[in-house]
């Protein structure tokens, strides 16, 4: 027996609606038992390039530890912030959550180390963005469907997904991106929804966060350190008078539970004032205000603004790091050189679309390739190759 439909959920007027997509670049029928959206995500958790994620780090290479984040557990923890603001705020969570689930899929092995060398070694055949690939990702590169490439998203999604930042200039990357992929206008000259708003300060709460823990985790920095900041330090003063002494794993996680609830609290306190005050009538109406209405106070977004400066100096710029992200560069750069100039030397079907056709053409498929990679393969291709 065929389940029923599955009824709207209730969210508030400007919440993007299931039911009232604006649907799929192919026609498809529609699910019995999940919303469109819902069906985005199982598309996304289900796809090839999110199980690569558990093997792409974010500032730590694949070697250094079992404990430090990776693209997946990131990705993982901006879902769960996100649903937890979308359901607060009465939005469709199932949207935030597979935007959140998606918005990493681009990233290529080695993190911002492995996409700045691809970004180089593409400069002169149209440029690598990590956004504009999760677009490429999910209209082409997944081949899993009868019918067509890509994961055949719905509107919502897409325009989520291509406007991470916010509104798409025309002629950036990411508008040529949009125009050749999606099959569809996205709308690029105006915020995204609600919920796509929500995902991208999710994942800005998630990384703040676990940078600081795994950044504590590697002894980059101490506790002691942070107490500058002003964003962590009165949190640790506070569960020191809570608690007293703790062991240093417990004084860490007891302040970075806090700093979460802290951040989540302050968007939806902010974003409620700001949707309240705009009143508006639908989505669209959301989408028409010239202004994101999910935000941090300004209070909270100085304060997270001083938090980054300070991983950017302490840990992204650290002289570990730059060894290890230095010789990550490296190993994507000379893959990059080593496939463009020897294409046979990838899988057959990758050696099919580079081989015979221009030379910018033949250069993207070397990057796609290179950009699915875990660290791990990537790192035993380059030891590989490097022999022959």
């Amino acid at each position: 027996m065929l389940a029923r439909p599955h009824p709207p959920v209730a969210t508030a007027p400007y919440a993007c609606k299931a039911e009232a997509s604006r649907g799929r670049a192919h026609c498809e029928p529609e699910s019995a038992t999940r919303t469109p959206f819902q069906r985005d995500r199982d598309r996304i958790v289900h796809s090839t390039a999110f199980r690569r994620l558990m093997h792409k780090t974010q500032v730590f290479v694949h070697h250094e530890g079992d404990h430090y984040r990776t693209r997946l557990t990131h990705s993982l923890e901006v879902a769960q912030i996100a649903r937890s603001i979308a359901r607060v705020l009465a939005l469709d969570e199932d949207l935030a959550e597979a935007l959140a689930l998606a918005h990493d899929l681009g990233h290529p092995p080695f993190g911002h180390a492995g996409e700045e060398a691809l970004a180089e070694a593409m400069r002169d055949h149209g440029g690598f963005d990590h956004n504009v690939q999760t677009l490429r990702v999910v209209t082409r590169l997944e081949a899993r469907y009868a019918n067509f490439d890509g994961l055949n998203l719905t509107w919502e999604t897409l325009e989520g997904l291509a406007k991470h930042n916010g509104p798409v200039e025309a002629g950036s990357a990411m508008a040529r991106a949009a125009a050749a992929l999606a099959g569809r206008d996205l709308a690029l000259d105006s915020f995204a929804g609600a919920e796509a708003q929500v995902a991208a300060l999710a994942d800005d709460i998630a990384y703040d966060n676990h940078d600081v823990d795994d950044g504590l985790r590697a002894g980059l920095f101490s506790i002691d350190d942070l107490a500058s900041v002003s964003l962590v330090g009165p949190l640790i003063d506070a569960v020191v008078a809570r608690h007293g002494a703790l062991p240093q794993t417990r004084l860490i996680h007891e302040t970075i539970r806090r700093m979460i609830g802290l951040m989540i609290d302050d968007v939806v306190a902010e974003s409620d004032r700001r949707l309240t005050a705009a009143a508006p009538a639908d989505a669209d109406g959301l989408r028409r205000l010239g202004a994101p209405v999910i935000a941090f106070s300004d209070n909270l977004a100085s304060a997270e603004r001083g938090l980054k400066d300070y991983l950017f100096t302490h840990m992204y710029r650290h002289p570990r790091v730059i060894a290890k992200t230095e010789r990550a560069r490296a190993i994507v750069t000379e893959l990059f050189a080593i496939y463009r100039d020897n294409p046979g030397l990838m899988p057959p079907d990758w050696r099919a679309r580079a081989e015979g056709g221009p030379r910018d053409r033949a250069a993207r498929v070397v990057a796609d390739y290179i950009a699915g990679m875990t660290d791990r393969y990537a790192s035993d291709e380059h030891v590989r190759l490097s022999a022959i």
